[in-house]
């Protein structure tokens, strides 16, 4: 699963794929040919607390592909090329510039989020009207031959899509069942993918993003996009400092809780669909992904496909329970180690030990 950072020149998201990626992806930090690939291991507090209780010999992230993308400029949304590697992932997260610093370009002449999300939405919009538009076309075409017969579903269903689209809104909104979901799958349609807006503020307009996020939640809320705030300045500062209290003490005077980076890896992950479960051991304590709605069966599968093929039951714990009562030996006397079947649904946070046999 992959996500694609994109946003205009200067708004920040080189410095954001950097610290996502924790600096991992080598090689150039910019590609104009194609997508930079780095890997976003994500962080989540639950591991953290877990490592600490388990001191296991060997921990594990779970991480998800970040691809970053080639500036948003007006050249590339021109010629296109940009097109075809937005397509190529599963999710977005637009970077929007709220800091002002007259020391840095912007392609614009000033800072307006607000302005510049709206101009790439309308971008991305326009090129899934013009797929669409050619695709009702061909649809058309083909209709008109002999023994055609009844009305095509398909062009029903773009119909409702080039109506969709023109009233500015994002195909991601359009009430669409299943099965026509499954028909336009294989399409490059941008506006289904989930979309995040990350909007890179100045340092004074911490901890809330104010104004810039606030007048983004009002604005694109309707149109599903998950909006978040931060300072990718003061967040490459945290990063900076590899002294545990050192990185408390400087985000305790800053008013942050936890670095806003490890926040946008679990909202990237969610926009991926995803939900993290946890196996933990003496030996080893490691966070798994696993689509929302998976079966505990499909969940063993993500550790191993004899997992899923020699499924048993799954050994279920909820990470709260284990945390207030201290130990498993403790959940288990109090009736709260479920035992699950193969249909159970995963819930986002589960620590589960399954059992099985090939």
């Amino acid at each position: 699963m992959r996500i694609g950072l994109l946003g205009l020149p200067n708004s920040g998201k080189k410095t954001i794929f950097r610290l996502l990626t924790r600096g991992g992806a080598g090689g150039p930090v910019f590609s104009a040919e194609r997508p930079l690939a780095g890997v976003g291991h994500i962080y989540d507090a639950r591991f953290d607390a877990l490592v600490v209780k388990y001191r296991p010999q060997k921990t594990t992230r779970a991480s998800i592909t970040i691809d970053l993308l080639q500036d948003a400029s007006a050249d590339a949304l021109r010629e296109g090329s940009i097109f075809r590697d937005i397509a190529g992932m599963d999710a977005l997260c637009c970077v929007v510039r709220a800091f002002r610093d007259d020391s840095v370009y912007h392609p614009s002449g000033s800072v307006d989020p607000a302005r510049d999300s709206a101009m790439i939405f309308s971008e991305l919009a326009l090129h899934d009207l013009l797929f669409v538009e050619k695709r009702l076309d061909r649809l058309k075409s083909q209709a008109k031959k002999p023994g055609a017969g009844l009305p095509n579903r398909e062009e029903e269903l773009m119909l409702r899509m080039k109506e969709h689209l023109e009233n500015e809104l994002p195909l991601r909104t359009l009430a669409a069942t299943g099965d026509e979901l499954k028909t336009i799958a294989g399409y490059p349609l941008i506006t289904l993918k989930k979309m995040i807006i990350a909007a890179n503020v100045s340092e004074e307009d911490l901890p809330d993003g104010r104004p810039s996020a606030s007048e983004l939640r009002e604005r694109w809320t309707s149109h599903e996009v998950s909006v978040m705030h931060l300072s990718a300045r003061l967040e490459s500062e945290i990063a900076a400092l590899e002294d545990e209290k050192e990185r408390g003490a400087f985000m305790a005077a800053a008013g942050i809780a936890e670095p806003a980076i490890d926040l946008l890896s679990r909202t990237c992950m969610d926009a991926l669909g995803r939900l993290s479960f946890f196996t933990v051991g003496e030996d080893e304590v490691r966070q798994w992904l696993v689509r929302r709605g998976a079966s505990a069966r499909e969940a063993g599968g993500a550790i191993h496909s004899d997992i899923q093929r020699g499924f048993i039951r799954a050994e279920v714990m909820k990470y709260a329970d284990l945390m207030d009562l201290g130990s498993e030996e403790a959940v288990k006397k109090s009736g709260k180690m479920l035992l699950m079947g193969k249909d159970y649904t995963v819930e986002d946070g589960d620590i589960i030990c399954f059992r099985f046999n090939v």
